[in-house]
């Protein structure tokens, strides 16, 4: 059993295996376009543990890019033209500076704000860095349910559901139509809402660590030279709660990122759940072609 993992795009979902990725997508006219790419294999220095969760998250952001212009050419009928890697760079640094603010900066200047008016906030680190993470969560839960308001993005939250469905089934040994897939969850413990719970709850901890006493440029710019670990701490603890998910003590810790999911999954319908279906048959097809 092959790990899969995948993303919602526009109209469709991308599925990545170990040996390629590949988007579904279906357009205005209902037809159902597919893109497959190979991956190369990571050299065995990035695939250590802790350093593969931060490779893990930049790579997906990458690919993640990739499959939405796919997604937006086929979905409106408009013709594909390749982007430009300088602009899938710039893309993903305005993605990372837009979430450095939002969920880094704005919590930890709330906490500051707070700090004047309970000393207990600025008086102790665990405690300050305690509300700093509620804030953060917050953010997140708002920003999430403000983005969902969003017409087109309602239908990327169904697809979503799709996507988790689907790998459910294939997790399960189930033979991939839709009759079958209907019967899953469209909650999945692999997944990239739960993997940003477990950042910020780790964050928590990490951060407990700077002093309280220095300056507040100090702190935001530590927060910053943390992410790596952060990231990496959140995705050996997600693999591990893959791996675990059916021991009770396990369950109730991805529980609250199970929750969160109901903010960004939604039920799909029938045809949703078919383009999910033949996005992971086509990158599973990755696996055969490279087992023969």
């Amino acid at each position: 059993m092959k790990n899969i993992g995948g993303q919602a795009v526009i109209e469709g979902v991308m599925m990545k295996a170990p040996k390629g990725w590949t988007v579904a997508v279906r357009d205005l006219k209902g037809d159902i376009h597919v893109k497959r790419e190979d991956l190369l294999e990571l050299p065995k220095p990035l695939r250590l543990p802790m350093l593969r969760g931060v490779v893990a998250l930049f790579h997906a952001m990458y690919l993640g890019i990739k499959a939405i212009e796919f997604s937006a050419s086929k979905a409106y009928n408009e013709d594909e033209k390749p982007m430009n890697p300088f602009v899938i760079t710039l893309t993903i640094g305005f993605a990372f500076i837009l979430g450095v603010g939002l969920f880094i900066l704005l919590p930890l200047y709330a906490t500051k704000l707070l700090g004047f008016i309970f000393t207990f906030v600025s008086g102790n680190s665990f405690a300050f860095n305690i509300v700093d993470g509620i804030i953060r969560v917050f953010v997140f839960m708002g920003y999430v349910t403000a983005i969902g308001l969003w017409k087109e993005m309602r239908r990327i939250f169904e697809y979503h559901g799709a996507e988790h469905k689907v790998i459910h089934a294939y997790e399960a040994g189930e033979e991939l139509i839709v009759d079958n897939v209907k019967r899953f969850s469209p909650l999945h413990p692999r997944c990239g809402t739960s993997f940003l719970l477990l950042v910020m709850i780790t964050s928590i901890f990490v951060f407990s660590f700077i002093p309280q006493a220095w300056p507040f440029i100090y702190k935001f710019l530590s927060r910053l030279v943390l992410i790596p670990l952060i990231a990496g701490l959140s995705y050996e603890l997600l693999r591990f709660s893959s791996r675990m998910k059916d021991n009770p003590v396990v369950n109730l810790m991805i529980m609250p990122g199970l929750l969160l999911q109901k903010l960004t999954t939604s039920e799909p319908d029938d045809r949703q759940i078919e383009v999910a279906i033949t996005a992971l048959k086509e990158a599973l097809k990755f696996e055969v072609k490279n087992a023969s």
